[in-house]
């Protein structure tokens, strides 16, 4: 009994930590199509009625755009920057989450990801009645949100790249559409311990819970591959098109990042007509949910596009 009613007590606890942040912040989708599929686009803000500047966020590769709503204590990104003053806007890409499938895992690549955030832009432009729109993108999120950030200039504000992508992975031939979602896959944006098990000392297990338990509500059934087949080329092959980019530009990264170096951030942000460099010291490729290091990050982001 005494086990029982401290169950209930943590999830009493759970749904309350939860509730308390972001509270006034109301979701609402927007119906959007593009080369014949249905993406879904959904708009976080406080009801305040106060006016809110419009920010367009990017997914990674593998996980949908979930990733910015962790919605366990005030993990939330976006929920956060709802908080400060944003009309957060997170888009699927197409195959992705809540977007419409498609017929060929290959065929949603980086270029053609590019141009659903660009459908998303314009929707989110329209709709708040502004010209340009702030935008965030994360890991993947980085190589098709700075595509389009070159490509259509006019459009975007201010931009942040987060965990940037800059350059090939792996020379690694991938002949599979989809990929096919595992937990440890999952599980292996947190940083780990010795033993490969997550650090909880990094990662709160809630939040991890949380994360995963997304993963598999919306993302379960896989995801397409045109992206990761984009990624795995040889690291001398450049993915971010930075000396395009006209807007003002955060690359963020922190310096336990197994998919990017700070060196390479270093390079990107010389190419940059107007950029700035932020290293985060001892935060990884999923900062914005580790325990240390969110809060900074946040701050960071929230900082670059205010001033």
């Amino acid at each position: 009994m005494l086990r029982l009613r401290s169950l209930v007590l943590f999830v009493v606890l759970v749904l309350r930590s939860t509730i308390a942040f972001g509270a006034d912040v109301r979701t609402e989708v927007f119906p959007l199509e593009r080369n014949g599929v249905q993406l879904h686009l959904e708009r976080y803000q406080t009801g305040d009625g106060g006016e809110k500047t419009p920010l367009l966020m990017v997914h990674g590769l593998t996980y949908s755009s979930h990733e910015f709503d962790v919605n366990y204590g005030d993990y939330s990104l976006a929920r956060f920057l709802a908080d400060n003053g944003y009309a957060v806007w997170l888009l699927d890409i197409a195959g992705y989450g809540e977007s419409g499938k498609v017929e060929d895992g290959f065929a949603p690549n980086s270029d053609y990801a590019a141009e659903d955030v660009a459908a998303a832009a314009k929707l989110v432009a329209a709709t708040s009645k502004t010209a340009k729109v702030d935008v965030l993108g994360w890991s993947w999120g980085t190589v098709t949100g700075g595509r389009f950030a070159a490509k259509y200039p006019d459009l975007v504000r201010k931009l942040v790249l987060y965990a940037p992508i800059v350059a090939g992975l792996a020379a690694i031939e991938v002949t599979d559409a989809y990929h096919v979602n595992t937990w440890e896959h999952a599980a292996s944006d947190f940083q780990v311990k010795a033993d490969n098990s997550i650090d909880y000392d990094i990662v709160e297990p809630a939040v991890a819970d949380t994360f995963l338990s997304n993963c598999w509500r919306y993302d379960g059934a896989g995801s397409p591959n045109g992206g990761r087949r984009d990624l795995l080329v040889a690291p001398t092959e450049r993915l971010i098109p930075t000396a395009d980019i006209k807007a003002p530009t955060l690359l963020i990264v922190g310096d336990k990042d197994p998919y990017v170096t700070v060196a390479l951030c270093e390079e990107a942000l010389k190419t940059l007509s107007n950029g700035e460099l932020k290293v985060i010291e001892g935060a990884s490729h999923a900062m914005m949910m580790e325990k240390p290091y969110y809060k900074t990050f946040r701050e960071s982001v929230l900082g670059f596009l205010k001033k």
